[in-house]
């Protein structure tokens, strides 16, 4: 048999014309003009069957560099994090593997449940009483609650600091674009958000400050400082956008009075997958739920008293007139909210928090190794997992050599910050080893020296 799933024959072909009263596939186009339809074959490669389409793709695959056989220092937003073997199982059981949208909750109990421990736990890690089901992704999400802030306040400016990450401040950009925002990007200072620029920026036409907790350079944003500037103003919102691995130790920014808080749980049983797909969240204050994108599920009874879960509070053009949709995201990341879901819950409390302290802790090995290696951090301040160290010479060709070597280097800053033109962004997780540290110093004084 040459295919895994049978295709359709010949005789399917015809018995299906036959009940639509077509002789040939051709007669389906026949509104399309002449002119416009293709008089030619598509370009495209002779079909080839299972066992040489499987091995061609396995070969395009090995040419990647992958977590398995590397070990990656590269962070900037995607992470090599530990992924407990539970995930993988439940989340290839066909009932959530398949599932696609809940709308009939009498049959989506299991799925409605997982979702709702999901809102439950980004509740708890962010400070904030209201999370929804998911989003599709990190910088998704925090510009939609972008957007959310200038539609509550009526404020069209918006102050997003330098320190959050390049791509997620070009996806404000695209959203800003259609909602006509005017987004001010605030300088930094030693690696964060500089205050004394922040206050000069800040009006009465500010709709919302948007902060990065920890920062694209790994720094701890000082947020109760920067929420006492925010909050002078009447009615400016502070948005953070934080990993939530970082608030299993950090004070959660809720705490800290942030009014939105976004992430991505990518940190949580999710791959980094070549870049995605990954699954955003958003967690806000009683006072904005009805404002917030996406679909939340509740907590409910049946009439004969017994706990039940349903979607609720579905503020979106699917439901209701477009213009009084607060989004046109109409769907959420469940399968990766149920892993992130599963790792959150496989790791407890006290696990989770000593995964931080992990990270935390790695990372201060590497800068004490980096030091008596002669590399220094760029900043001073406090930091979760990733440093800045400055390098002689050019980013890309240090990471090409280390790659000969075994390890995926750290991100190049120069790419998005000419200012950090030779400075690279070293990510150490829970995952990386003592033995890997060392020996990713060594690599990279040899390089270095040479």
């Amino acid at each position: 048999m040459e295919f895994r799933y049978l295709p359709m024959t010949e005789t399917d072909k015809k018995e299906m014309m036959g009940d639509i009263g077509i002789s040939a596939t051709d007669e389906l186009f026949a509104d399309i003009p002449e002119e416009v339809r293709l008089k030619r074959k598509m370009n495209l490669k002779a079909p080839a069957n299972e066992a040489a389409l499987k091995k061609e793709l396995s070969d395009m695959a090995g040419k990647n560099a992958n977590l398995k056989q590397y070990s990656s220092f590269l962070g900037a937003g995607v992470y090599d994090h530990f992924i407990p073997s539970i995930v993988d199982h439940v989340i290839s059981r066909s009932e959530f593997y398949t599932a696609y949208t809940p709308y009939q909750p009498e049959i989506s109990q299991g799925e409605l449940q997982a979702i709702f421990e999901f809102q439950t736990m980004i509740s708890e890690l962010t400070g904030l009483p209201i999370a929804n089901s998911s989003m599709y992704d990190g910088p998704t999400a925090l510009a939609e609650a972008v957007t959310l802030s200038a539609g509550q306040t009526r404020k069209k400016k918006i102050i997003v600091s330098k320190t959050v990450h390049p791509e997620a401040r070009a996806v404000i950009q695209t959203y800003a674009k259609g909602q006509h925002l005017e987004i001010i990007e605030a300088n930094w200072k030693d690696g964060v958000t500089d205050l004394e620029e922040l206050k000069r920026l800040l009006d009465v036409d500010v709709a919302s400050v948007v902060v990065q907790y920890p920062n694209f350079f790994g720094q701890i944003e000082p947020l109760a400082e920067i929420n006492e500037l925010v909050k002078q103003q009447k009615k400016t919102m502070l948005i953070t956008s934080s990993n939530p691995l970082a608030l299993g130790f950090l004070t959660p920014p809720g705490e800290l009075g942030a009014d939105i808080v976004v992430g991505d749980t990518q940190v949580f049983g999710i791959p980094a997958q070549y870049g995605g797909p990954h699954c955003g969240y958003f967690a806000t204050t009683e006072k904005l739920m009805r404002k917030m994108p996406g679909r939340l599920v509740g907590q409910t009874v049946d009439e004969n008293g017994r706990r039940g879960f349903v979607l609720t509070l579905q503020a979106r053009e699917q439901h209701i007139r477009r213009d009084k949709a607060t989004s046109n995201i109409c769907s959420n990341q469940a399968l990766n909210a149920l892993a992130s879901s599963v790792a959150m819950s496989s790791l407890g409390k006290e696990g989770l928090g000593k995964m931080a302290k992990l990270n935390m802790n790695k990372a201060r090995y590497m800068q004490k190794r980096l030091a008596e290696a002669g590399f220094y951090t760029a900043f001073t301040g406090a930091y979760f997992n990733e440093i800045v160290i400055k390098l002689s010479g050019s980013i890309a060709d240090v990471n090409k050599q280390l790659l000969q070597k075994g390890f995926i280097g750290g991100y190049d800053l120069g790419n998005a910050y000419p200012e950090l033109t030779n400075h690279m962004l070293i990510a150490i997780t829970e995952l990386r080893t003592k033995t890997e540290i060392e020996q990713f110093v060594k690599e990279l004084g040899d390089i270095h020296g040479k």
